[in-house]
């Protein structure tokens, strides 16, 4: 069963602090926790077919083989508003910028964080609750026993990516719709 959440508030900002004023973070009651079979997904609809197919029909698949792991906000009727998945990720570091690279280990690459989907149903869309989600990602990364240097995400237009980077996150030199965000950055 799952259970709320006991990281950030939905009213949690990611932003860094010169574009904090900008950014709406929701003030709706959702609740976040760990995606389970009570969980009604055939009304979810994001305007993103493959977002949307992939909560319906494959989720539950690659969370059983513990390849991801999805949580979803959910309002006051347990409908569920908005959704993401984390998984485990490296960054190669001869990708990341070079002012970055060369101030951590020579290692083949970092550990990260993959932010593999975030999406929020369409009723929903324009209170924050995408940014509140997002943060709610971060805290459980940071919260981690196991370490992650950063967050990643690729993307899947200009519109996501133009999200992430109000977020702090920086694109890659090599791939610029994939970024990350330097978990040692988030404000706690």
């Amino acid at each position: 069963a799952g259970t709320a959440a006991s990281g950030p508030s939905l009213e949690t900002c990611v932003c860094p602090a010169s574009q904090t004023a900008s950014c709406r973070a929701s003030k709706a009651p959702f609740r976040i926790a760990l995606l389970n079979a009570e969980h009604d997904r055939s009304a979810f609809n994001s305007g993103s077919k493959p977002l949307d197919s992939y909560l319906r029909q494959q989720v539950t698949q690659d969370s059983r083989r513990r390849i991801t792991a999805c949580f979803v906000a959910l309002d006051t009727d347990n409908r569920i508003a908005g959704y993401y998945t984390l998984a485990s990720a490296s960054l190669p570091l001869s990708e990341l910028p070079a002012d970055i690279g060369k101030k951590l280990p020579r290692y083949p690459s970092v550990p990260a964080v993959r932010l593999g989907r975030l999406a929020v149903d369409q009723y929903f869309q324009g209170q924050g609750l995408g940014g509140a989600l997002l943060a709610d990602a971060l805290d459980r990364s940071i919260r981690s026993e196991i370490a992650a240097y950063a967050m990643v995400v690729n993307a899947k237009d200009d519109r996501a990516a133009m999200f992430y980077h109000h977020h702090g996150f920086i694109i890659l030199p090599t791939a610029k719709m994939t970024l990350f965000l330097p978990l040692a950055s988030v404000p706690k």
